[in-house]
């Protein structure tokens, strides 16, 4: 585990991104198997039927065992689109297997835009997220763009209702003893490794 002492967040981010990109290819095949076997038969995944996940980019832990598993089970899947204006803003559209894809302006492949396929981030039964770094306390440190904190900012407005559940996705690598959260984080309920539940 990452000692974070005197460590700013920028300089965080830097260690944690070079720690997972730093995987072999055949760790990171390991990595998706055993992500695999910790989500596909938990209740939380089997129940839900509108999951939105992510494309693996730059070492983060890959889902798409969990997304063939889910199109397979009949279950709608949907990946993160970046809106051309505001370019600040992200929204979740469905995917089917096979379906074309092309890359945003960080070089991450997703859907082309269909407005007819989108759908509301409360209205997602799960949110399986990337993460740079993650404690055992809910916080995660993202790629710092704040695309899930803004889609998500809903949440804290919420008293009782907070749909969807919000499970990090991570190398066991990337935890650290403590992150101190910014005002705008939207705390996730929790993280899962290719090792265990946190």
């Amino acid at each position: 585990m990452l000692d974070t002492t005197g460590l700013s967040r920028a300089q965080l981010r830097r260690q944690l991104r070079t720690q997972r990109r730093s995987l072999s290819r055949h760790a990171q095949r390991q990595a998706a198997q055993g992500l695999y076997k910790q989500l596909a038969q938990h209740p939380l995944f089997r129940r839900a039927q509108h999951i939105a996940l992510y494309l693996p980019n730059d070492g983060e832990i890959d889902p798409r065992p969990l997304l063939r598993a889910a199109q397979q089970r009949g279950k709608a899947t949907y990946l993160p689109v970046l809106s051309p204006w505001p370019r600040s803003k992200m929204v979740f559209q469905r995917i089917r297997a096979g379906e074309a894809l092309r890359k945003n302006r960080f070089g991450i492949y997703e859907p082309r835009r269909n407005r007819t396929q989108q759908r509301k981030v409360w209205a997602l039964d799960l949110v399986l997220l990337p993460l740079v770094g993650f404690d055992c306390h809910g916080a995660r440190l993202g790629m710092g763009g704040g695309f899930y904190d803004r889609s998500l900012a809903y949440r804290s407005l919420r008293k009782s209702w907070h749909k969807p559940t919000l499970l990090g996705l991570a190398h066991a690598c990337q935890q650290v003893e403590r992150l101190t959260m910014a005002s705008w984080d939207v705390p996730l309920q929790g993280t899962v490794t290719d090792e265990a539940w946190y």
